[in-house]
């Protein structure tokens, strides 16, 4: 419609305005709760051409809008706005689109370009935590985002197999995991451990003793022992040394953190995984076995993790495949000048022409780094997707430069696909009681988070109760739709690029804005239209109240809220569209009679319009990876 408004101020502008016309001048919005409308034009910039008061502008262009638009009923020009109201007919049309539509919103399947999106790509040396749930809901979201909008997607991770991280949690299961009777070391089934937090917690058992012996080697240099330490380590302890004398507290504590990071580099610990690591990549049998053999543990624990998360994927890579590429690439972009090798055989590239700094793509001892495996990985998708358009990567705004370094990167090594490379930076996600650190094992478990809000949801579903009939498992059902549910929500209702704090009782709380205050009203509709035992077919003419109105004016919204959702990467749009939706409908059904109606037209118009509200609750609840259930 307001396009259509649009095109008759364009075919009158040649008489309506003087001098030359641009299209922009005509500003269209939704028209204010607190005023009478549907649509209001701003007449001031139309005025000026008109060369008249804006109260004459807006009754002129209010006359042409009502002469040549039927669905116009009404206008009316105030203070320079005119304020444009359409008929009954014109929205029971709307509502008709949406009840013939049983896919309303959504446009039809792969009719545009193929994108793929990264979501989750976990490090095999510890259980997923928090951080992950709000990146797999994020990233998966966007994924059924842009499948709604029209897009074909792809849907992966990369899995971050190896590294040095790796070798940590493989060294210290060697060294510190105990016997048991038979002589045999942990694991997942001797001990009944989840396998990825059988490995995380050798992850924090090798930081426990790394802090230890950086400790001890510290206070060896602290009584001047530096019998087993190069000249060049005693003489940088002791330069930091002596520059704590006078400083601030702050910058004391900056020098005690370089202090720390001087010895950990000595630590024999340290050493031994640096070594682990180079024997990885010279595929040292026993190393590999070992690695094979604690990586399974970690993938069944993570199969069983998205399983309880609800998300899926279409192609999995591993960076202990893609980091080859990624080398080789490296290495003729040295020779083509786009990489350059220091004295240590380390090698670079300089980005300082384009505002940012040198990067290293290469260790001297030859083993790649985070970047080396990012460039294979984004090159061997699109030897494996040739079709792709872009690529979406769900990753914490830590990364940010990061990213920009590798989009640059693969610019400068010819790949043209690289301006359509997306970071989709989101912020990190607090608890009350703080930062979570994963080495420290002080992060919160991902497992333990979903079964927390599981129960809170039981807990509170119990307590209300409305569950007569329902079998145990039907129960069980309920409660993980609404636990789960709460908790995407929770984490998607809030922009993606926002820090934000995490409150596990509010993620379940029926009441404000909620996914079960969501799925409640959907809830709600269906044990309506059961009681109904009426049958919603093509929508009829019925006198409409403002109530209703402003409900088929929001399901109207619903197609471009998706448009919108996809070209910005937010699920918190879609999120918070829903919420206003029901919260809506909550209006309605509390002032409009339904099944106690007697009007029989009006009856069922509002059975058929609570239908509708229950369909794209549905629809968009879908988008965000929750269940809408049909009873709560």
């Amino acid at each position: 419609m307001e396009q259509k408004i649009k095109q008759v101020i364009l075919n009158a502008a040649p008489t309506l305005f003087l001098g030359e016309f641009n299209s922009n001048s005509i500003q269209l919005k939704a028209t204010r709760k607190d005023v009478a409308g549907d649509l209001t034009l701003l007449v001031f910039p139309l005025a000026k051409l008109m060369q008249c008061s804006p109260v004459e502008a807006g009754e002129r262009i209010g006359l042409l809008i009502e002469s040549e638009v039927p669905e116009v009923s009404e206008v009316a020009s105030v203070n320079g706005f005119l304020n444009i109201t359409f008929s009954d007919n014109y929205w029971i049309k709307q509502l008709s689109l949406v009840q013939e539509d049983p896919h309303f919103g959504l446009v039809p399947p792969k009719s545009k370009a193929t994108i793929m999106v990264e979501y989750s790509s976990p490090n095999t040396n510890k259980p997923l935590h928090l951080g992950h749930l709000r990146n797999n809901f994020l990233g998966f979201s966007v994924a059924e985002i842009l499948k709604a909008s029209g897009y074909h997607v792809v849907k992966t991770q990369v899995i971050n197999d190896r590294g040095i991280h790796i070798c940590k949690s493989m060294l210290a299961w060697e060294k510190f995991s105990p016997l048991n009777a038979n002589g045999e070391r942990e694991t997942p089934s001797n001990t009944g451990w989840k396998g990825d937090k059988l490995v995380g917690k050798y992850y924090v058992a090798f930081d426990k003793h790394f802090n230890a012996e950086a400790a001890s080697i510290i206070e060896q240099w602290k009584a001047n022992n530096f019998e087993y330490f190069p000249a060049e380590i005693e003489t940088e302890y002791k330069r930091l040394s002596a520059a704590l004398e006078g400083k601030d507290e702050k910058a004391q504590a900056g020098i005690h953190d370089k202090i720390k990071e001087l010895a950990k580099n000595q630590t024999s610990l340290l050493r031994e995984a640096k070594e682990m690591l180079v024997k990885w990549e010279a595929k040292d049998p026993q190393v590999y076995l070992l690695w094979t053999t604690m990586n399974s543990w970690v993938y069944a624990g993570f199969e069983s993790t998205y399983a309880q998360m609800g998300v899926t994927f279409d192609q999995l890579y591993y960076e202990s495949e893609t980091y080859l590429l990624g080398k080789d690439v490296v290495m003729k972009g040295l020779s083509d000048g786009i990489f350059y090798k220091k004295e240590d055989d380390s090698v670079w590239i300089d980005l300082s022409a384009e505002g940012l700094d040198e990067k290293l793509v290469l260790r001297s001892d030859g083993t790649a780094v985070y970047m080396t495996q990012d460039i294979g990985t984004a090159i061997d998708r699109f030897h494996d997707y040739p079709e792709l358009e872009g690529m979406v990567y769900t990753v914490g705004n830590e990364q940010d430069y990061h990213f920009k370094v590798l989009f640059l990167i693969l610019a400068k090594l010819g790949y043209s696909w690289a301006k359509n490379c997306y970071h989709l930076s989101y912020g990190m996600v607090d608890l009350p009681s703080g930062k979570m650190k994963s080495r420290e094992g002080t992060v919160v478990d991902a497992d333990d988070l979903m079964q927390e809000v599981i129960d809170k949801a039981e807990e509170l579903t119990s307590e209300r109760g409305h569950l007569e009939g329902m079998s145990e498992n039907d129960k069980s059902s309920l409660y993980q739709q609404i636990g789960m549910g709460g908790l995407k929500y929770y984490l998607m209702k809030v922009d993606p690029k926002k820090r934000m704090l995490f409150n596990p009782e509010e993620s379940v709380d029926l009441t404000g804005n909620t996914g079960p205050f969501i799925q409640y009203a959907h809830a709600r509709i269906c044990s309506l239209l059961a009681k109904s035992q009426i049958e919603i077919g093509a929508v009829a003419p019925f006198e409409m109240s403002h109530e209703e109105k402003e409900l088929i004016k929001q399901l109207a919204q619903y197609p471009a809220i998706i448009q919108e959702a996809a070209s910005l990467y937010s699920p918190a749009i879609i999120a918070n569209y829903l919420y206003e939706l029901a919260k809506q409908y909550g209006h309605f059904y509390q002032t409009q009679a339904i099944l106690i109606e007697v009007d029989s037209a009006k009856k069922l118009g509002r059975l058929t319009l609570s239908a509708n509200v229950a369909k794209v609750l549905k629809s968009g609840l879908s988008l965000l990876g929750i269940s809408a259930p049909k009873k709560m």
